[in-house]
Parts: C-alpha cells; sequence; structure tokens
C-alpha cells in the first residue's frame, strides 16, 4: 500500500411523505407520515481512478426497498480508508449508515472522512458553499448540473412514478456530482490538513501528505512557542508542511519562557 483509497461519494434519496393541514411551518409528527425516506440512488469513485460506480432504484419493484443500494455501498465503504463529498460528513454518511442499521447490516470496517464544504467554511469566506457555487467559481471542468426536464423537486417525484426519463436525468445529475466533487477537493486540498498521505505507506520519504507528490522543497522555518522547524512546500500542489524535528539547540530551548 503507497497511498490511501480515497472514496468520493454522493447519495439521492426520496422524500418523507407525509399527511399535512397547510404549506408553512408545518410540524409533522410520526403517525402522520405515510412513507419514510429511503436512498434512491449513489455514485461514487475512487479518487484518481477512471471508473464511476452508479446504481438506482429505477427496475426495483419496490421503490423504497434500498437493500440492494445498501450492500454494494457497504463494499466501497469496508474498502476505502478516507470518504470525501460534498456535505457528505452530516448528510450522505450519516443517512448511508441509518439505512444500513435499519436493514441489519454490521458497520463496514472505519474510515476517515473530509467534506469539501466543511473545508471551505473551514479555511474561506465565499458568497456561497453550495456545489453550484463552488464549481462554477473555481473554473472546475465538472460544474454542478442544472436539472433539465425535470427541474427541482419534480425530479424526485418522476422517479417515484417510474419515469425512465427521470431516473436518467438522476443518474447523470448523480454521477456529474462525483465528477465536481473530486475537482472540487482537488482545488481545496493544499489548504487542508485533514489528509496526510505519508501516514498511508511504510516508505521512508517525506512526500506531500495532501497529494502525494514526491517533491518538497524547503520554505524557510516554522516557529511555535516552544521551538523552531524546517518548513517545507510542495512543487506540485503547494501544499505547506512541517519537520518533526526542534533546530533549537538544548540551551536555547532551556532559555524560552512560555
Amino acid at each position: 500500500m503507497n497511498k490511501p483509497r480515497i472514496l468520493i461519494i454522493d447519495i439521492e434519496t426520496s422524500p418523507i411523505i407525509s399527511y399535512t393541514w397547510g404549506l408553512f411551518d408545518q410540524n409533522v409528527a410520526l403517525n402522520q407520515i405515510l412513507q419514510d425516506w429511503n436512498i434512491l440512488s449513489y455514485a461514487a469513485k475512487f479518487l484518481g481512478e477512471k471508473k464511476v460506480y452508479y446504481n438506482d432504484l429505477s427496475k426495483a419493484k419496490d421503490v423504497h426497498n434500498d437493500k440492494k443500494l445498501l450492500e454494494e455501498l457497504w463494499k466501497l465503504l469496508d474498502e476505502a480508508d478516507i470518504v470525501i463529498g460534498q456535505n457528505s460528513v452530516e448528510f450522505d454518511v450519516k443517512r448511508i449508515k441509518a439505512r444500513m442499521i435499519i436493514h441489519g447490516m454490521k458497520p463496514p470496517s472505519s474510515f476517515g472522512q473530509l467534506d469539501t464544504m466543511k473545508i471551505a467554511k473551514k479555511h474561506f469566506n465565499f458568497t456561497s458553499n453550495k456545489l453550484e457555487y463552488l464549481s462554477k467559481t473555481l473554473g472546475t471542468k465538472h460544474k454542478k448540473l442544472s436539472h433539465n426536464k425535470f427541474a427541482g423537486f419534480d425530479m424526485w417525484k418522476e422517479c417515484l412514478k417510474g419515469n425512465k426519463e427521470a431516473w436518467n436525468e438522476m443518474k447523470r445529475y448523480n454521477i456529474h456530482d462525483i465528477l465536481s466533487t473530486e475537482e472540487l477537493y482537488m482545488k481545496l486540498q493544499p489548504y487542508d490538513n485533514g489528509l496526510n498521505m505519508n501516514l498511508y505507506t511504510d516508505e521512508v520519504a517525506y512526500n506531500c501528505g495532501a497529494c502525494g507528490h514526491d517533491e518538497m522543497k524547503k520554505n524557510g522555518f516554522k516557529f511555535t512557542s516552544k521551538g523552531k522547524y524546517q518548513r517545507y512546500k510542495c512543487t506540485r500542489c503547494g501544499s505547506e508542511a512541517r519537520g518533526t524535528t526542534n533546530l533549537f539547540s538544548k540551551e536555547k530551548r532551556k532559555s524560552l519562557k512560555v
């Protein structure tokens, strides 16, 4: 193993169908729910690989039985070291786990998580942190798609009716989100320290923790309250890192006041 298996993931879910007495500010009780939500489709891709995994319930006898999708997602998550998505920490991964435990499935192997929305919020102050805005503003090749024939909620409604055109649009929409999220992550990663690729190899080499590139140039020093450390910068992505050896002498370290 010389690099982590990084899975990009995105799911689409059905709406909760319920009884209500109005359009605004409704509190829906549990006994008003006619049909709970479930996963309708998923798209996934390992970072840097060409293959895109996709499946949906367009041919299922029961559009609310997502067990087969969950079994496929379990295998992908079980293989992953890191999972990346747009709002995936609060939505996609938790929703997947909720449906897994409902189906009586055991958890997949543990994995780390990186969320492009959280990275954007942490390091920047964009006008919007939505995928549509970020992919357009940062100039990714695969920008988030707008709905074509089935705008907004119509796509989900028509999918539940079995409309093949709507399912085709959902597939296109879902897969494109994966490609857009992958490119967005590659744009954001030099600014974030959530992933260190050097942890996933036994090779004794100082590669870039963000992108894995094998050329890091010395770039001044990093100073803390207790030490001085060599600073490095990746020649490919520009990510910064520092060494772990305190370059101050023992005498200098003893003289420091904290």
